[in-house]
């Protein structure tokens, strides 16, 4: 980037987990995050919409700490930047957008520092950075991501043409990963780990078969999380109850809550929606979509904004 260059960037939202596919499966969705970065004397983040109105301003924002780490680990300069700051991503709702966060630092920094980093690379350094590779590799790469961590490599597999409208239910409240993992057990014995894991395999297996009323039973019956998180997401279990009466595929936990998601039959979605609208009208009910791009960026003139 050179001046009078302005770097866009926009990345997806997620959500992660799929029921079963805990800390290993994430989705992305149509939700965006979106980052104007100019060069300027110090770095400053201006927030453009309600989302993200009271987020840090300066370097205390996560999108520099994840910019600054990785131009540390790479032993470039980082310039200051000016960036405008745009999202649509419900915050601490379980749609991702820390990791569109994580994802955009990184973004932003391989631009700007002329890295040229490879997607399994960014990936990697996101899935270090957040501890896990759902959220983040799917609004790195888009579509839907199986991954697995290791402190050298994160092993990663991208799955597309997934058949399935998806119908989300999002409280208006606030549920933090803290809190919503503080309730989950610290170990689990052997044999419910063996179930655990099935379950999951199933689910993957189904998933990239397209075959998701297979995979629709396997999302409820996870093992790993959503007994747990249940009782701090009192809409979920009317919500599934809903859904099984209008023939929905599965509902899950998106990520560590408050957020639900329905996985309904394509079409499904112009009967559902109103439905649950009238069941739950302290809650935003919308359709989202499948995001297969993953995160895009460009340089635009600033002249040519004129």
């Amino acid at each position: 980037m050179k001046e009078g260059d302005m770097l866009k960037i926009q990345v997806p939202g997620s959500t992660a987990n799929l029921g079963p596919g805990f800390d290993s499966v994430g989705l992305a969705l149509n939700r965006y995050l979106t980052l104007a970065v100019t060069f300027a004397e110090n770095w400053t983040f201006k927030p453009v919409s309600e989302e993200v109105a009271n987020v840090p301003e300066g370097k205390e924002n996560l999108i520099y700490k994840v910019a600054s780490k990785l131009a540390e680990k790479h032993s470039v300069n980082l310039p200051a930047c000016y960036v405008e700051i745009s999202s649509d991503i419900p915050m601490t709702r379980g749609l991702g957008s820390s990791a569109a966060a994580i994802a955009a630092g990184i973004e932003l920094c391989d631009r700007v520092c002329k890295l040229n980093l490879s997607d399994e690379e960014k990936i990697h350094f996101a899935s270090k950075f957040e501890g896990h590779p759902d959220n983040a590799g799917a609004s790195i790469v888009g579509g839907l991501v199986v991954g697995y961590l290791t402190d050298d490599h994160t092993y990663f597999v991208k799955v597309d043409n997934l058949d399935v409208d998806i119908i989300a239910v999002i409280p208006p409240y606030y549920l933090y990963t803290k809190d919503s993992r503080g309730v989950l057990p610290k170990t689990f014995k052997f044999q419910q780990s063996v179930k655990a894991s099935a379950i999951s395999n199933v689910l993957v297996g189904s998933i990239m078969n397209n075959n998701w009323e297979l995979a629709g039973q396997m999302m409820e019956m996870d093992i790993f999380h959503q007994p747990y998180r249940e009782s701090l997401v009192p809409e979920l279990s009317a919500v599934r109850k809903i859904g099984k009466e209008h023939g929905v595929y599965g509902t899950v936990l998106s990520g560590a809550g408050p957020t639900i998601l329905c996985f309904a039959p394509k079409g499904m979605r112009h009967s559902l929606r109103p439905k649950l609208k009238e069941a739950f009208p302290h809650c935003e009910v919308t359709q989202l979509e499948i995001d297969y791009e993953g995160t895009k960026s460009w340089f635009t003139h600033i002249e040519s904004l004129i």
